[in-house]
């Protein structure tokens, strides 16, 4: 009786969020027939937030039935509707492309990140020799869509990074801590908007830096395993 009524519970914060999405959705509407593209921004971002929080409710419900299957079902669910692309790049360097650019601190879900990546790396890696990049750099690559105001581009300290920081960690790095991994950020433009995430051995970094500006709007080509002439190095 417990868990049919902590299912309940949860589905009625489910109904009372999807009421205030539809709230901002109305708001907004109504500002697009005005002038001042700056409160529509704003309740955009609003509109984001809301639907960011409305699925974090929706993903937690299927576990609430009880059901064993239900954190592997959620996350497949995830994996076909965020596809998030994972590999190594031609030198060497491993690199993840989130069809997404991240969230505000304090704005949107760090956490819902989070739920899409972690399965998505755990699926990528089973069955591959661990790959450790000591004295690195991790790059984050925010992508913007060629037609957004350069004013609409987010300060880079703004953004919320360690959810996918600790992510990646987990896998390709000895430890995140500074004397490890320094992190580097940067923006581009492109036709879609999307964040991408490079981890480069220290001493590869410029060479990252020479090549970022030649990185095509589809994002460089990603292999399944580290290219057997960069083993070695690796």
């Amino acid at each position: 009786m417990d868990s049919i009524n902590s299912f309940i519970h949860l589905l009625d914060k489910i109904e009372t969020q999807d009421r205030r999405l539809g709230m901002t959705i109305k708001n907004l509407r109504c500002l697009t027939g005005g002038k001042s593209m700056e409160l529509a921004y704003a309740m955009a971002l609003k509109l984001a937030e809301e639907s960011e929080k409305l699925t974090l409710l929706t993903r937690a419900l299927p576990a609430y039935t009880g059901n064993p299957r239900a954190l592997q079902d959620v996350d497949a669910v995830a994996a076909e509707s965020v596809p998030i692309e994972a590999g190594f790049t031609i030198e060497g360097w491993f690199c993840i492309r989130l069809p997404l650019l991240l969230p505000k601190k304090e704005r949107g879900s760090a956490s819902y990140v989070r739920g899409i990546l972690y399965p998505a790396l755990r699926n990528f890696f089973q069955g591959k020799a661990p790959v450790r990049y000591p004295e690195s750099i991790m790059i984050f690559r925010h992508v913007y869509e060629k037609g957004r105001p350069e004013r609409r581009y987010r300060d880079h300290d703004n953004i919320e990074v360690n959810m996918v920081s600790d992510t990646v960690a987990m896998y390709v790095l000895t430890d995140d801590a500074p004397p490890c991994c320094d992190h580097f950020y940067c923006s581009a433009a492109s036709t879609q908007e999307r964040t991408e995430v490079y981890v480069v051995p220290a001493r590869d970094f410029p060479q990252w830096l020479v090549l970022e500006p030649l990185i095509p709007d589809e994002g460089v080509m990603l292999h399944e395993n580290v290219p057997e002439q960069r083993q070695k190095h690796v």
